[in-house]
């Protein structure tokens, strides 16, 4: 190793450590106490194994009512506490850093090469006026009449895939077919060369690590590695898209801000974590719908021979995967006033966990709400997508992905079934499956 490197090597190694012992160690030390003395979110958040079945812990929950208190925030799996909560102006998603002198050491030696996806300026952690004027420059790329039009070029990859597939006779789907369709789709989408596609949904996971609370060091470590690399690749793709713009969603959201009064223009740092969120996000969620799709018809075998017979119900099918088993867990805001909520009230600055899982079995909502069914009536009135201001921009290109996908994919291998036992991912935010092995024939 050459002398000049191992000075900023050691810098950023120290700063990382610093980092993670200011964000991480003290939630991981407070909520496993919690969990110790039997607080069940802090056991949904800390405990690997409770994620993997948490209903009981959802069902605790409930019992407690709409909105439960615990150590240092508030928990609910109320569907409607959670849409007021999500849709209303009373809350933020903007949890403030210490002003003390703790605050002051965390913003000198957090990284910005390495900020993630929960951390300003991400539009997951800012609110109007800075999260509107970014989120319009993006907000074009993904309106209703846009995604219908990508319709075709979803459909032409998708059968490119299952075309790939024809020789084989065991596979994980998740490494063949869930993951490679929205990173091929979202790469065409942002104008990512196909030889640069490769390192995305390793980038893509190691941000999605940097979603949860009290990571493990090892963990930390492994998700700035790559989301460093993620950063430096999203800059230099800025910059080649800049002098050799086309006709992606990047090089149209460059023309807008190069065209904005100077003082609304994003700043490189803005720009940079828009493009990163907008990469991550196009294909992270899709990648874990269309695999908890695949385990759960494969446990439903009554529900996946429904959809054989008839197709045309896919589109609700997929809003019942959301609902049953969300990609996205748990979210939380703070209120920014003194509000009330279901009967309670809560003091400007408290904080809101919600299980997002959870409220997607609620009874008061759904008609029994443990059971899987493709058919069910009110399937889209989720939140999986989350509502209000920080509505998920590509939700509809997840649904377009999985529809398309998945209904060309049960076309395809009709007798398509799981053989091997699927491997689940551990993390606290997202849900889903990192191995889906099956038999195709």
């Amino acid at each position: 190793m050459r002398s000049d490197m191992i000075g900023p090597m050691r810098a950023t190694a120290a700063r990382r450590t610093a980092t993670w012992a200011l964000a991480h160690a003290p939630a991981r030390v407070l909520f496993g106490r919690e969990a110790r003395r039997g607080n069940p979110t802090a056991r949904l958040i800390s405990d690997p194994a409770a994620r993997l079945r948490p209903e009981p812990l959802w069902e605790e929950i409930r019992s407690r009512g709409a909105l439960v208190r615990g150590k240092v925030s508030w928990a609910t799996v109320s569907l409607p506490v959670v849409g007021q909560v999500l849709r209303g102006e009373e809350f933020t998603s903007m949890f403030p850093e210490p002003g003390n002198a703790i605050g002051r050491l965390y913003r000198s030696v957090r990284d910005p090469w390495a900020l993630g996806p929960a951390e300003p300026p991400s539009l997951l952690a800012i609110d109007a006026p800075d999260h509107t004027r970014l989120r319009r420059l993006v907000s074009r790329a993904f309106t209703a009449r846009r995604v219908a039009g990508l319709e075709a070029g979803v459909d032409k990859t998708t059968h490119e895939l299952l075309d790939a597939l024809e020789l084989e006779d065991r596979v994980d789907l998740v490494e063949r077919f869930a993951a490679t369709l929205p990173v091929a789709v979202i790469a065409d989408l942002l104008g990512v060369l196909p030889e640069e596609r490769g390192p995305l949904l390793s980038w893509g996971n190691d941000a999605a690590l940097l979603l949860d609370a009290g990571l493990p060091y090892r963990e930390f470590k492994r998700a700035q590695r790559g989301v460093r690399e993620m950063h430096q690749w999203v800059h230099g793709h800025i910059e080649r898209l800049r002098a050799e713009p086309g006709d992606d969603v990047i090089s149209t959201v460059i023309r807008q801000a190069d065209d904005l009064p100077e003082d609304e223009r994003p700043s490189p740092e803005e720009l940079r974590l828009l493009a990163l969120l907008v990469l991550g996000a196009g294909f992270e969620t899709t990648v874990n719908l269309i695999g908890n799709a695949l385990v759960l018809l494969d446990r439903h075998p009554d529900q996946r021979d429904l959809l054989r017979r008839e197709p045309d119900r896919w589109p609700r099918a997929v809003e019942e995967v959301l609902r049953f088993d969300s990609p996205v867990q748990l979210t939380g805001r703070m209120a920014r006033q003194d509000v009330d909520v279901a009967g309670t009230h809560l003091p400007r600055g408290s904080g809101i966990v919600m299980l997002l899982g959870g409220a997607h079995r609620d009874p008061d909502v759904f008609a029994d709400p443990n059971t899987f069914d493709v058919a069910r009536e009110n399937a889209g009135d989720h939140l999986a997508f989350s509502a209000g201001p920080h509505y998920c921009l590509g939700a509809q290109l997840a649904r377009l992905e999985t529809v398309v996908g998945l209904r060309a994919l049960y076309e395809r291998f009709p007798a398509l079934r799981i053989e091997g036992e699927p491997v689940r991912h551990t993390t606290q935010v997202l849900r889903g499956w990192s191995s889906v092995p099956v038999r195709l024939r």
